[in-house]
């Protein structure tokens, strides 16, 4: 049985010409012992903020003064790393994604790591409101002995309030390739009554919010057996429903929740332990 897609909107209130699009282009690379911000592009009302750095890896922290999207906004986000290099990009807050008047609001993703660079790619969560439209995608090109961990989170509504998604339309893309060869591909597609949809047990039973954590690089295979002992055995996750596999050398992890909060500490512990450091302190706030 197949929710009912959301209604069209007619005619836009507003034209696209007066929506927002823009985003942030960042490249990084290795001066000395340290990693460098080289090429720092902003437009829109997105803007990239550096904290100070007290080690060899740079950390970038992206900022959406706009404090959200809604229908026909565009976001692209833009980050290369030269070989060597080491940073990790997050996000201020939460993304929220507004109700649409029929326009999909667009976020796009684009991401190069040369040889021997290191990239920790963790946006905060994104909320969906109900009436959304998100279309999101993720394209990362990856050289050999390149490492690259990403972290990405969807809340289903805001349960602290009370809210469920009774109509929404999200639209999930990931293309991972390593020298040219794809090595992950991803389609969601979640279209209508999305709370009704992840309510059914083979779909999410229940969940309202999710995260995939993808990590590939020297010595992410080997982690497998302890990851799934964190999994099975920690008090954090007791209210998580997660799994974690290998494939084609890269470690890919699932988290479901019916609490969302529950699932961020669990994924701050998750990642903690794949990378190695504390998180970004944009996380703590």
């Amino acid at each position: 049985m197949f929710a009912p897609a959301l209604p069209q909107s007619p005619e836009p209130l507003l034209p696209e010409y007066v929506r927002a699009d823009g985003g942030v282009r960042l490249r990084f690379g290795k001066v000395g012992a340290r990693t460098m911000r080289l090429d720092v592009a902003e437009s829109g009302g997105y803007r990239a903020r550096f904290p100070t750095a007290y080690d060899e890896r740079c950390e970038a922290v992206l900022i959406n003064t706009a404090g959200g999207m809604a229908g026909g906004d565009r976001a692209v986000t833009q980050i290369a790393l030269d070989a060597g290099a080491q940073a990790t990009v997050t996000t201020q807050a939460a993304e929220k994604i507004y109700r649409s008047q029929g326009s999909e609001t667009r976020v796009e993703t684009r991401i190069e790591v040369a040889a021997g660079a290191e990239l920790a790619w963790l946006p905060q969560e994104t909320i969906l409101f109900s009436g959304s439209r998100l279309s999101r995608s993720l394209d990362v090109e990856l050289a050999v002995g390149a490492s690259f961990i990403a972290a990405e989170t969807l809340y289903f509504g805001r349960t602290a309030m009370g809210e469920s998604l009774s109509c929404g339309q999200l639209r999930d893309r990931w293309r991972i390739r390593r020298e040219g060869r794809l090595v992950f591909a991803e389609d969601l597609r979640l279209d209508g009554a999305i709370d009704a949809t992840l309510g059914r047990k083979a779909v999410g039973q229940g969940a309202r919010a999710a995260a995939t954590v993808f990590a590939t690089g020297p010595g992410q295979s080997e982690k497998l057996s302890d990851i799934r002992a964190l999994l099975a055995g920690d008090p954090a996750f007791a209210e998580v429903e997660a799994g974690a596999g290998i494939l084609d050398g890269f470690l890919l992890i699932r988290l479901l929740s019916a609490d969302a909060q529950a699932l961020r500490r669990a994924l701050v512990m998750l990642l903690g332990h794949l990378i190695g450091r504390a998180l970004p302190r944009t996380w703590s706030i």
